[in-house]
């Protein structure tokens, strides 16, 4: 197996190459020559702990690290941060299930390929003979930020610089952040929206810097994508254990969807044998994607909100580039279709939607998210957050038969006031601790412990500015100047 950009299909570079290099030279991502197949081998997966899984669903993508007994350990050590052996978490009400995904160190899915990228970077190195340092660059529109900056802070051999919209995340998210304390980690603020730090980001992948390497965090590296497709694995393969599903029926699954990545990975385990049905692709207001799958028009011209769902707060979804790749196979046509999409705000695709029938699209309202965490509680007395409160709202909207998934992606006690005001509560505006302590009260829930340690940290970065203010303190802070 090799890999090619999303542009470029004859240059081939290997999965430690790809990996290392994050982005490709030409702009594009990276993608597989194939997909894996595993659909005569779901009995053997299923006996397969967590860990041993994962290893075997990255393994199977990026084959050189299959010998490598030192990354076999750290993907062990990786899940050893979670509560659970398992790290994957369900809750069952008759033919929904959800899929909690915000058991480990930062309480969010992030958590779950981030564990794992720093130690398939170190693997990479070893496979090619690389010594020098790498410098991890991350765009954040809230929990990548805080999951890389846990996975890397303090690795002999690494800097992380993370910079998330000024005003685009939550209180929580960015304590989270800014409390980080090692000296190996940078955070700032931008005084703009994701698009504009995930934008500025890929432009500085094409600068050099003295004395490092740069690659990403983000799940433009296939790095950080592939370890997503073993969860989509694990929750089948439990949900047939336990009887709630028979081994081979097909299963829907709804994902609160922003860059895109977190659905393509389950795109990519349908492509190598899992039985999915619908992958339903559930947006906030911010609903261009929902728009595409009606129309085949992806265009990001139009007024960008702030949600109470952050982390979807998306127009420009990075990952939709490598499905165009993979129903397309035209490396020429995804070329132009990315140049119209940057020099005209738009493109068009609507020959397509026909090869992309695994997804439908739908959408929740600032009002459809609140009253669906309301729903939930009352129904279940089952707390979810506003991420997952939208893909909930879609599924249940939605109504398709048979067996449907909801991925929930974060802890509810990192969006406290959003969660708070959908129950009737009266959120403090100026204490995002009392806020974390009435939902607990209103919902006899315990906060994570990550979360309600917050109170005492220590905040260590106050940096923020506008492009090129953030352009240059990263520049600093990678050159040690």
């Amino acid at each position: 197996m090799y890999y090619h950009s999303t542009r470029d299909k004859n240059k081939r570079y290997s999965a430690s190459e790809a990996i290392l290099k994050g982005l490709a030279p030409d702009g594009g991502l990276f993608v597989p020559s194939e997909f894996p197949q595993m659909s005569d081998k779901l009995g053997d997966l299923a006996k397969l702990g967590y860990a041993d899984l994962c290893h075997t669903v990255v393994c199977s993508f990026f084959e050189e690290f299959k010998t490598d007994s030192q990354f076999k350990a750290d993907v062990h050590r990786a899940y050893q941060k979670f509560e659970t052996p398992d790290a994957v978490q369900l809750k069952t009400f008759g033919d929904v299930c959800y899929m909690e995904l915000y058991h480990g160190p930062t309480c969010a899915f992030k958590d779950f390929a981030l564990s794992v990228l720093p130690y398939e970077i170190m693997a990479a190195k070893r496979n090619l003979g690389i010594t020098h340092d790498y410098a991890i660059l991350t765009a954040t529109s809230g929990d990548t930020g805080k999951a890389a900056l846990e996975a890397f802070r303090g690795q002999e051999g690494f800097k992380i610089a993370v910079t998330y919209p000024q005003n685009g995340v939550s209180k929580i998210q960015q304590i989270q952040m800014n409390s980080t304390s090692e000296s190996n980690t940078f955070v700032v603020g931008l005084d703009g929206n994701f698009d504009q730090c995930q934008t500025m980001v890929k432009e500085m992948f094409s600068q050099k810097y003295e004395g490092i390497e740069i690659s990403s965090a983000n799940s433009i590296n296939i790095g950080r994508l592939i370890p997503q497709v073993a969860y989509y694995f694990w929750t089948y393969l439990q949900l047939a254990t336990q009887g709630k599903i028979a081994m081979g029926q097909k299963i829907n699954f709804c994902v609160p969807t922003g860059n895109f990545g977190d659905i393509l990975a389950g795109y990519i385990a349908k492509q190598m044998g899992l039985p999915v049905d619908k992958l339903v692709c559930a947006s906030n207001k911010n609903n261009i994607l929902t728009d595409f799958f009606d129309t085949g028009v992806y265009d990001k011209r139009r007024e960008f909100y702030l949600t109470k769902s952050p982390s979807m707060d998306i127009l420009i979804s990075s990952n939709f580039e490598r499905l165009l790749w993979f129903v397309s196979q035209n490396d020429s046509y995804v070329a132009q279709l990315m140049d119209d999409l940057k020099q005209k705000g738009l493109f068009e695709a609507k020959d397509l939607l026909a090869k992309m029938d695994d997804f439908i699209g739908g959408f929740a309202s600032e009002e459809n998210t609140s009253a669906e965490i309301k729903r939930v509680f009352d129904k279940e007395g089952y707390l979810i957050d506003t991420h997952t409160a939208v893909a909930s709202y879609v599924a249940n909207k939605l109504g398709l038969p048979g067996f449907m998934v909801v991925l929930s992606t974060a802890s509810p006690y990192k969006f406290c006031s959003a969660v708070l005001d959908a129950l009737g509560g009266v959120p403090d505006k100026d204490d995002e601790f009392k806020v974390l302590d009435d939902l607990q009260t209103a919902s006899n829930t315990v906060a994570p412990k990550p979360l309600a340690m917050l109170k005492q940290a220590k905040v260590h970065h106050k940096n923020n500015g506008n492009t090129e203010q953030v352009k240059q303190m990263i520049k600093n802070f990678l050159e040690n100047k």
